[in-house]
């Protein structure tokens, strides 16, 4: 009788070990899917502003393209309780853009650095990717952050 309880018992921490390691599968993946989304996100947004730029450029032909110049920000936090820009266009674009990557992605910031004279631009776009709470993000500021840099020349 005793023999059929330890079994029993062996069974019992076989299935809890099985089930535990299936919930970490669990979890991991759906950290791992999480993490693409926020990369198949950022790709959209860099796209987005690439072909914004795009869009403005009036004359691609230019040797130095002047233009370009005014979508050159830095990576900063932007305040959403700002009224959106509406003039002159690049401002417009640049105000959307950032709305977006603040409001989609966890402490989102973007940056653009375009050269007139190459007429290459490089977007890049900065989150957090940890879950940790905000007193261990100010703390590690590094830690938990994704970079996302695309670079095209228009």
């Amino acid at each position: 009788m005793g023999v059929g309880l330890v079994e029993v018992l062996v069974a019992l921490l076989i299935l809890s070990t099985a089930l535990l390691a299936l919930v970490s599968l669990q979890t991991r993946s759906l950290q791992f899917n999480h993490g693409a989304y926020m990369r198949s996100q950022a790709n959209i947004f860099a796209y987005d502003i690439i072909e914004r730029i795009r869009i403005n450029n009036p004359n691609p032909n230019l040797s130095i393209n002047p233009n370009l110049a005014a979508y050159n920000i830095s990576l900063a936090t932007y305040p959403l309780n700002t009224p959106p820009v509406a003039a002159p266009l690049a401002a417009a674009d640049l105000d959307q853009w950032r709305r977006a990557i603040a409001t989609n992605l966890p402490n989102g910031q973007g940056s653009i650095g375009c050269d007139a004279v190459t007429a290459v631009c490089t977007v890049t776009i900065v989150w957090n990717e940890s879950n940790a709470s905000e007193e261990n993000a100010a703390r590690f500021q590094d830690e938990g952050k994704s970079t996302f840099v695309y670079e095209a020349r228009l």
